[in-house]
């Protein structure tokens, strides 16, 4: 399996991670480091308990991340927890939509990580 196909089966864009990424050495890079960094992890612990500032700065970091990775169907996703609980902005999503959105970037990363993981295998 090759980068390309890497984000051609789990619905992402391998040209975007190019673009920002310049090298295919780097985005295969950091790729590779998405499952074990975190971030998205720390979103869905955040709401666990639904802690405003917390759900905002998890959301945030990994909105950044996501987007330079070109994942950007799971960046699109977080990007709506990053802008429901943006400091000063009020809130339009009632708590069960907000939990909804989480289950939606769960499903969306784990496809993400069952890809970089079957990709790992075949090229270690």
């Amino acid at each position: 399996m090759t980068l390309q196909e890497l984000y051609a089966d789990i619905g992402e864009d391998y040209a975007q991670a190019l673009r920002v990424l310049r090298m295919e050495k780097l985005v295969d890079k950091y790729i590779r480091r998405l499952p074990g960094n975190g971030l998205i992890e720390s979103l869905l612990a955040a709401g666990e308990t639904m802690d405003p500032a917390q759900l905002f700065e998890a959301a945030h970091a990994a909105k950044g991340n996501l987007g330079n990775l070109g994942l950007a169907n799971l960046a699109a996703a977080v990007s709506e927890i990053t802008e429901e609980f943006r400091p000063g902005h009020p809130r339009t999503m009632p708590d069960e939509a907000v939990k909804a959105k989480l289950q939606e970037i769960a499903s969306l990363y784990d496809t993400a990580v069952k890809g970089i993981r079957r990709y790992e295998e075949e090229n270690p």
